[in-house]
């Protein structure tokens, strides 16, 4: 599974380059604290709701710590989908710590 730091996408986003950004925990939890532009599909609805991620743009999947986007991603490729998926090691909380410390952590 592909994986990249918080620091490493922060970059890519500043540099322009077109990432997609699927957050995979609950409502609740983005309420709390998001990633700006990130689209919110929790985990339990990811597989069915996969047509609405492009296959054709680099997707970075987060959750609070990277274990249940790791499991969304293998969801995915299980069930066919055939777009690049990377994990953001660390997820929102390494985003908080490393990037953007206004995002509260719980």
């Amino acid at each position: 599974m592909k994986t990249i730091t918080a620091k490493e996408l922060h970059q890519k986003l500043e540099a322009g380059e077109d990432i997609q950004l699927i957050d995979v925990r609950e409502p609740n939890e983005n309420a709390f604290a998001r990633i700006e532009g990130a689209k919110l599909i929790p985990l339990g609805e990811v597989v069915r709701r996969m047509d609405e991620i492009d296959a054709s743009r680099d997707t970075v999947v987060h959750c609070k710590g990277g274990v249940r986007s790791a499991k969304a991603i293998e969801a995915l490729q299980q069930a066919g989908f055939q777009g690049s998926l990377t994990n953001l090691t660390g997820g929102i909380l390494a985003w908080s710590s490393d990037v953007d410390p206004s995002v509260p952590k719980y």
